[in-house]
């Protein structure tokens, strides 16, 4: 018979002999995209989070993205997308997915491909949040201006949405 404390070290030794078996890095990763898609650096950095080492993790999604269950592109247009339906601008979008370690090329191509009017979203934005009439005074134009630069419109997009 083992005694207490033997039998807490066999577990944690499984333990740690999950943390760095490829199958389980794997596994948890695919069960994280079964979910909502990632990119591979955010994938990357919550498996690593978790306690599974780097070393194997990097690997193990890089071969999830050559087998075609990772990939940034699709990543990056489905958040494109999703910020679209929450109101954010491109400049936004842009910083956020940068953020999320997507490089800039990606980035071009899920914005340009997403197919987005900036001049009517921020038109859109701005109505919903102050209503149809125009700024009476330059301290409410410059509030109507400050949300929409924080939603992330480009200047162009804020002038034409305030009908400049």
């Amino acid at each position: 018979m083992k005694r207490v404390h033997e039998e807490i070290t066999d577990l944690l030794s499984d333990e740690d002999d999950r943390f760095s078996c490829p199958k389980e890095i794997r596994k948890k990763a695919m069960d994280f995209l079964a979910r909502r898609e990632y990119g591979q650096r955010e994938l990357i950095r919550k498996l690593a989070d978790k306690g599974y080492m780097h070393g194997l993790v990097e690997s193990e999604i890089e071969r999830l993205t050559q087998d075609g269950l990772q990939n940034d592109t699709r990543f990056a247009e489905a958040f494109v997308q999703s910020r679209i339906g929450q109101g954010k601008g491109p400049v936004r979008i842009r910083v956020d997915l940068g953020q999320k370690g997507i490089p800039d090329g990606v980035i071009e191509f899920a914005i340009e491909e997403s197919g987005a009017d900036w001049f009517e979203q921020a038109k859109a934005q701005r109505l919903k949040k102050f209503g149809s009439g125009q700024p009476a005074d330059f301290k409410s134009k410059a509030k109507q201006m400050r949300f929409l630069q924080y939603r992330g419109f480009e200047q162009e997009h804020i002038q034409a949405a305030l009908g400049d």
